[in-house]
């Protein structure tokens, strides 16, 4: 029985020495389940072009490509209509859970009045789309997206890119 006793405690020793020394590869982090607490575009800053302003591109319409901090929040196309020194963009939703966006925080959407929020409007192929005012190309945009069976507000952040505009359509000084 002591020899039992002796054999486990060594062995308890070292699984306990071997816990405490070995070098964990994988790296376990917190997801929220909730997704209105997931609003970051991770983004690797030495990759992230430069922001471009409408002053920056040649009126025109271009195919871009949305990048959401929401999976719930998928853009599967869109459409940047750059015309007068202004852009905005004509966003084609993945699904149909959202009635209406707001180009600012969930926290500003609950004091903002209804006409500044943008509602959906069904395309061609009866797809819901927004179609929103940017600031810039290649930056953080807040954006707030209500939610028609939770009925409440999500914080999402957006980034329209310009990796698919024509060089031939940018006027980069």
């Amino acid at each position: 029985m002591k020899k039992i006793f002796v054999i486990f405690s060594l062995l308890s020793m070292f699984v306990f020495m071997t816990a405490c020394t070995s070098k964990n590869d994988t790296q376990v982090q917190n997801i929220p389940q909730d997704d209105s607490l997931v609003n970051d575009v991770s983004v690797d800053a030495e990759s992230t072009p430069e922001p471009i302003y409408a002053k920056q591109i040649k009126d025109g319409r271009y195919e871009i490509t949305v990048d959401s901090s929401s999976s719930m929040f998928r853009v599967v196309k869109c459409e940047l209509i750059a015309e007068n020194g202004k852009m905005q963009a004509v966003m084609t939703m993945s699904g149909k859970g959202y009635g209406m966006v707001y180009m600012g925080t969930g926290e500003e959407a609950v004091k903002a009045t209804e006409t500044e929020y943008i509602p959906f409007v069904l395309n061609e192929n009866e797809e819901k789309t927004f179609t929103v005012p940017v600031e810039a190309l290649n930056i953080e945009t807040d954006c707030a997206a209500w939610s028609i069976k939770k009925e409440k507000w999500y914080d999402r952040t957006l980034v329209f890119k310009s990796d698919m505009i024509p060089s031939e359509a940018l006027e980069l000084e």
